[in-house]
């Protein structure tokens, strides 16, 4: 059985809905980088949507009814959406949960040090890379600075054409015979993907280059006097964004590639950019929220952190939020008990909204052509992810997978299935096993992505469209 491919139907009236909602997905994915940056955005775009802060709600001490939409964030770096059903709570609801962190190098607390005139940040990276795909690409830093007086300096070096970029080096082939003898994983070392940043020695006065000079003569701060690369690195910080050496222990930046995301292919079918995975499901979930108007069960969406690290701490899905979350809004309505929390969570629905691997051509030999999903072929489900014994995996059961191929039949969605490579190859997980331990039908689906945690990625503007009409659909009839 073969799926078809989804650009064939489109009438020319429909092919502009599908350019119109790839560039809108394109100028977000340029500029939210980050999962901060993310949340900011989502928050922006639910309120002029009419979607109201569940903290005003409570505060205001005010009623949720049907049809209300409601937003709560979570630590700046998550964000869940509510557009609150016909039917109570206790029924269920269906949800779409997407991820909105994605792989990346973060500067590690004390970062900043110079080795023979080059100033470098030091670096641990984030997620699952090929590190070796990170080096001689440009990079922008994105983050917050936290300074002691509790204020926050937001940081962005590199996405303007008059920015600057920074980048990690790599040895240059004339000398890399040993180089190119070791295995992939080790051909760039993790504590080698330092950042450089600068070459230029701080330019002082003549009064102060007399003062070092004696400070160096006798002995005295005699490192810090020669660490001018190093010192004009912390004077450039400080003038333009008031940041000390010792704010670093209280920052979080990222290094991510820099510029825009590009249409890619002649024929401009694809969308290549960093991170995809998963912006790409996150953004239709969104939007497929935004777009239902009356909805029978309440239609959530729910955008975490941390999923590239195992979906652990205050932020990921492993937290509570969600479950307090729906926990206070069945208390607006008057309608909680821990029983009907319990139910409300056992009865509702979810589609794990998460990219899965696209059949390359150029490495076929790692997936089954049956099982793979494929460019412009739709929104793809996924039984189960995992890894060789299904091991990790949520697996969802047939009767849920056929209530979705019958929705989205009905409503004319290009949709596919797939897994993640031949059996024993590898694999991979999502946040979906974690939802299902209340007891609700999950599966993952969600879009094609080649070259996945690589700096740039790239998927598919009809699957982009696809999914985001799937998405609608199960909001409105699951």
């Amino acid at each position: 059985m073969e799926s078809k491919n989804a650009w064939e139907k489109y009438s020319d009236k429909e092919l502009k809905k599908v350019d119109k909602f790839a560039e809108e997905y394109r100028e977000f994915l340029s500029e939210c980088k980050t999962e901060r940056e993310c949340v900011v955005r989502f928050r922006e775009l639910a309120e002029k949507q009419g979607y109201v802060d569940l903290q005003d709600i409570i505060k205001e001490n005010k009623k949720v009814k049907a049809g209300d939409k409601i937003y709560a964030v979570n630590k700046k770096k998550g964000i869940i959406l509510f557009h609150i059903g016909e039917k109570p709570l206790e029924k269920g609801m269906n949800i779409l949960g997407a991820h909105i962190d994605s792989p990346r190098i973060d500067l590690k607390q004390i970062p900043l040090y110079e080795d023979n005139g080059l100033a470098l940040f030091d670096t641990h990276y984030y997620g699952g890379i090929k590190k070796y795909q990170w080096v001689t690409t440009p990079l922008a830093l994105h983050g917050v600075v936290a300074l002691r007086d509790g204020s926050v300096v937001e940081l962005i070096i590199g996405e303007k054409e008059d920015e600057p970029v920074v980048g990690i080096s790599d040895l240059l082939i004339h000398l890399a015979a040993e180089q190119m003898e070791k295995k992939a994983n080790k051909v760039i070392e993790g504590e080698a993907l330092d950042i450089l940043v600068g070459s230029r020695p701080l330019a002082g006065t003549k009064e102060d280059k007399e003062d070092k000079d004696e400070k160096e003569s006798e002995g005295k701060d005699g490192k810090a006097a020669k660490e001018k690369v190093k010192a004009n690195i912390l004077h450039i910080l400080k003038e333009k964004y008031g940041i000390e050496e010792e704010d670093f222990i209280s920052a979080e930046i990222e290094a991510v590639p820099a510029g825009k995301a590009r249409n890619y292919g002649i024929d401009e079918s694809m969308i290549i950019g960093y991170g995809h995975d998963d912006r790409v499901c996150a953004y239709p979930s969104y939007a497929a929220l935004a777009e239902t108007k009356k909805l029978r069960k309440t239609g959530v969406c729910i955008l975490v952190d941390k999923e590239e690290i195992g979906s652990v701490g205050a932020t990921g899905m492993h937290s509570k939020f969600f479950e307090n979350t729906v926990a206070e809004i069945m208390d607006r309505m008057g309608d909680y008990s821990e029983l009907k929390l319990r139910r409300a969570l056992y009865n509702s629905k979810m589609l794990s909204s998460d990219v899965t691997s696209a059949f390359d051509p150029n490495y076929a030999s790692v997936s089954e052509k049956k099982n793979s999903a494929y460019f412009g072929h739709g929104m793809v489900l996924m039984k189960y992810t995992g890894s060789r014994g299904k091991s990790g995996s949520n697996d969802a059961s047939a009767e849920f997978i056929a209530e979705l191929r019958g929705m989205m039949d009905e409503n004319d969605v290009s949709y596919q299935t797939s897994e993640l490579g031949k059996v024993d190859q590898g694999g991979g997980g999502t946040i979906a096993y974690i939802l299902a331990n209340y007891g609700m039908d999950v599966i993952d689906c969600g879009i094609a992505v080649q070259n996945m945690h690589a700096p740039y990625e790239v998927i598919s503007k009809a699957d982009l469209y696809e999914t985001k009409c799937g998405y609608k659909v199960f909001l409105e009839n699951a």
